[in-house]
């Protein structure tokens, strides 16, 4: 019976240690595919393009308000010399206004002169 116990315990021994199964260790995580890298590659392409064109985008805006600014002196500056050019031009006007009095006046002060000389050559 001592035989029966030590052969009993022993198969019971046997069993139990068959039954355990060893645990695997833990593997890597499997190597992307070839796929999977491409898509991973164009979805950062498609970012850097985004990135891109909003760079673009505010580069155009900035551009676009600095001509806006541009165009605004320039406006500013052609008014500002329209206005100078007409001032010349009313200043001009009236020198020449003044000179063309002085020429009227110039020739009734001649007419006179000369119609009085006519007059004392007629008396003579």
């Amino acid at each position: 019976m001592k035989h029966s116990l030590l052969v009993a315990a022993l198969v019971a021994i046997a069993v139990s240690a068959c039954g355990k199964q060893e645990q695997p260790a833990p593997t890597a995580a499997p190597a992307p595919t070839v796929q999977e890298q491409a898509k991973e590659a164009a979805q950062q392409a498609v970012e850097a393009a985004k990135e891109g064109a909003e760079a673009a985008k505010e580069g155009t805006a900035a551009a676009v308000e600095a001509t806006k600014e541009g165009a605004a002196e320039a406006v500013e500056a052609a008014k500002d010399t329209t206005a100078a050019v007409v001032e010349a031009a009313k200043e001009g006007a009236e020198a020449v206004k003044e000179g063309a009095a002085d020429a009227v006046d110039a020739a009734k002060a001649a007419a006179d002169a000369a119609v009085g000389a006519a007059k004392e050559e007629s008396k003579k």
